[in-house]
């Protein structure tokens, strides 16, 4: 019954719209500003330790530092799925069952580049 539609002014909708992919353009500028989710990973025999850094929000906690011993690591595990979003992945597995990514957000590597990282 089109009588029990809710009139919702055309403009009241589009500074809505508008509001909310200002605010969306605003995240995603500050994120690649900030460079959010940078980082390296450092594989240290000599103290047996892994230590992944990462930079996160600006803030007190904006560098984000995971450390964790050899001991603790079961294996590297790679993740390949293809199709239309192709996503190509190096983990880090631990004892734990938890799964640490390694490899920053791009384009898909090659499979062989994988594996040459992997090693």
């Amino acid at each position: 019954n089109p009588a029990e539609l809710a009139f919702i002014p055309q403009g009241i909708v589009m500074i809505f719209y508008g509001t909310l992919s200002m605010s969306l353009g605003a995240y995603i500028s500050a994120t690649l500003l900030w460079d959010i989710g940078s980082g390296y990973n450092e594989y240290n025999k000599i103290e047996n330790l892994v230590k992944v850094v990462r930079k996160g929000f600006p803030g007190k906690n904006r560098e984000i530092l995971l450390t964790y011993p050899l001991a603790n690591i079961r294996s590297i595990g790679i993740k390949i799925s293809e199709g239309l979003n192709p996503k190509r992945s190096i983990y880090l597995c631990l004892n734990d069952e938890r799964k640490i990514p390694l490899t920053p957000v791009q384009q898909p590597n090659t499979i062989s580049d994988l594996e040459e990282e992997a090693a």
